[in-house]
């Protein structure tokens, strides 16, 4: 039996985040992901309720549904400058698969669109193979499904395929679905060398999907657990365009409290101590911990030192843990939440 008081906070927290326009989704896996970004003043027709939330604009929309098995889990990592910080959630490796296809293949029509209007148009799942999400075209031409058609059972990545090609010239919406939900984009697939739009849109990079991995590796996630769908809550030093911004103590309080609640518990001790020890005026010292919680230790001061707090020692602190750059590089398919 799912934990009732759990569930309930899963749904209070998807109410909360999708009701909130600076709050940003993305769903997918490393190398294929679909953001989800709204403005202020952008008109939005919500979905509010203890079974589902949805968020509908004019570029795109999320609907997620989490059920009993899901998990949410929050986690910062360090990046060049700051740190980032998002919700991920999961699900038991059990129970996150979805097709797991290798080529391209019609399934049929949407009739889970998110606007009915899209219902009957044919979703086409480009077969790239992942673990916890499949990653869909919505095909409405009758002329470019029926070519598609032709190609159905080829690899989309092949090097005499045309799909592709087909597929970046006539803009068709993209559609990516895990276990949790779907994220659809409705704007142009921008080109090779451009940049990406504001506000809904996808990443696909082979490159990144041949590893095999489920998640960057700078995100820790707990052992048997898959992220199907993340929440990026507002950054207290970013805007949603990842440009810089006064720190807002509001926005890094609310997320310590999520991470209270749903962090990992041992990288919580070691940040604690080491603000702590900061503030208290004591000189650096050595802190045991794994990758994670030597990023968690330099996250730690520099959001001492962000929140202006007062320490003879931070500096010393700083000197000795957090003059390198990041373990590792940033996730180049993840929303750009850097403070």
């Amino acid at each position: 039996m799912p934990d009732v008081s759990a569930v309930a906070a899963i749904d209070l927290l998807l109410q909360r985040e999708i009701a909130d326009p600076d709050t940003q989704w993305s769903l997918g896996t490393f190398g294929a992901i679909a953001e989800f970004a709204r403005d202020r003043d952008e008109s939005v027709r919500l979905t509010q309720s203890i079974e589902a939330v949805a968020a509908v604009t004019p570029r795109g929309g999320i609907a997620l549904k989490p059920g009993g098995n899901s998990r949410p889990f929050a986690s910062e990592s360090i990046t060049k400058s700051g740190w980032s910080h998002r919700i991920a959630l999961c699900l038991p490796s059990g129970d996150c698969a979805m097709n797991g296809r290798n080529a391209l293949t019609e399934i049929g029509a949407d009739h889970e669109a998110l606007r009915p209007e899209d219902r009957e148009s044919f979703l086409f799942d480009l077969g790239l193979g992942a673990l916890q999400a499949d990653f869909c075209v919505r095909v409405s031409n009758p002329s470019l499904a029926t070519r598609l058609r032709e190609l159905c059972g080829r690899a989309i990545f092949e090097h005499d395929n045309p799909a592709m090609g087909m597929i970046l010239g006539a803009n068709p919406h993209r559609v990516f679905i895990s276990r949790l939900g779907r994220i659809e984009v409705y704007q142009p697939i921008p080109p090779p060398s451009g940049k990406s739009p504001e506000g809904p849109h996808t990443h696909v990079l082979p490159r990144l999907l041949k590893s095999g991995r489920t998640h960057a590796a700078t995100e820790p996630v707990p052992d048997g657990w898959i992220p199907c769908a993340h929440i990026y809550p507002p950054h207290p030093l970013r805007d949603g365009m990842g440009e810089a911004r006064p720190f807002d103590r509001t926005r890094h309080q609310r997320f310590q409290r999520i991470l209270a609640a749903c962090g990992d518990p041992e990288a919580l001790a070691i940040k604690q101590r080491v603000v702590d020890a900061v503030l208290a005026g004591e000189p650096p010292v050595a802190i045991a911990g794994d990758r994670h919680g030597r990023a968690g230790i330099r996250i730690a001061l520099r959001q001492v030192k962000a929140e202006g707090q007062a320490s003879t020692t931070l500096a010393a602190w700083l000197a000795t843990f957090d003059q390198s750059g990041p373990e590792d590089g940033d996730d180049p398919t993840a929303l750009h939440h850097e403070g």
